[in-house]
């Protein structure tokens, strides 16, 4: 059998207090907010990141890219996140974004975290999420963990490695309609289109490589049911 492989150590360690973080769960975090799409460019390349993210701290993950919009010029390459009490990569009202050939070992809580379920079209490659564990000072879905939580269908997933986690290596947990900041009823994730999902592999888990819950439907409208007389006169989408 064949192990994965990770390479933690970068040149470059971004990290919170060695005396403090791991009693205390309170280590350092990278946040990234700019109102608009492009408004800001935020390119990450091999750093090590350890000591990160803080429990019990809404919104303190270890990289935290928040309520963007579209980031075309922007990515996550290469990085090392290890020993996190929240989370290593949060993608929270984004799209576009490129998160490529990181290595994430023993973090606390969703490793991937995408948050919302509005955030579409972002690229996730090439990433080993190792050792992903319970969390009882996050959400209530922490306690079950995943490698990868996706809440939105439409974002690409390809060739990924998720080995290690305390329940699920790649999670769709498709929400009705988005949640937070970007509510909208008039959104249906969990009926939109995969994106693209390919060449991941998942293994060593508590419970399942792959989950799909609540469920996926996709349609061409995503908020009327399956069954649906779109013949009718008074249909706005006819």
């Amino acid at each position: 059998m064949r192990a994965e492989v990770g390479l933690l150590t970068r040149n470059v360690v971004f990290r919170g207090d060695p005396e403090t973080s791991v009693d205390n769960q309170y280590g350092a975090t990278i946040f990234i907010h700019s109102a608009g799409d492009d408004s800001v460019v935020a390119r990450l390349g091999y750093i090590e990141c350890m000591h990160v993210g803080q429990a019990f701290q809404l919104g303190r993950y270890a990289i935290h890219f928040h309520m963007i919009g579209a980031l075309h010029q922007s990515y996550v390459k290469g990085l090392s996140v290890h020993q996190g009490n929240n989370r290593a990569f949060t993608i929270h009202g984004n799209s576009h974004l490129r998160i490529i050939d990181n290595v994430a070992f023993d973090v606390l809580g969703h490793t991937l975290f995408i948050e919302d379920a509005a955030e579409t079209k972002n690229y996730i490659a090439g990433n080993l999420i190792m050792m992903t564990k319970r969390s009882m000072s996050l959400l209530n879905t922490d306690q079950t963990p995943a490698c990868f939580w996706i809440t939105n269908p439409d974002n690409q997933f390809i060739n990924n490695r998720a080995a290690g986690s305390d329940r699920y290596g790649f999670w769709f947990d498709l929400q009705n309609n988005p949640t937070g900041p970007s509510a909208d009823p008039n959104y249906c994730p969990i009926n939109d289109k995969l994106g693209e999902f390919r060449g991941n592999h998942a293994h060593s888990m508590g419970r399942y490589g792959l989950r799909i819950f609540h469920g996926q439907v996709p349609r061409k409208y995503p908020c009327k049911p399956i069954v649906y007389d779109y013949n009718k006169p008074e249909d706005p989408y006819h």
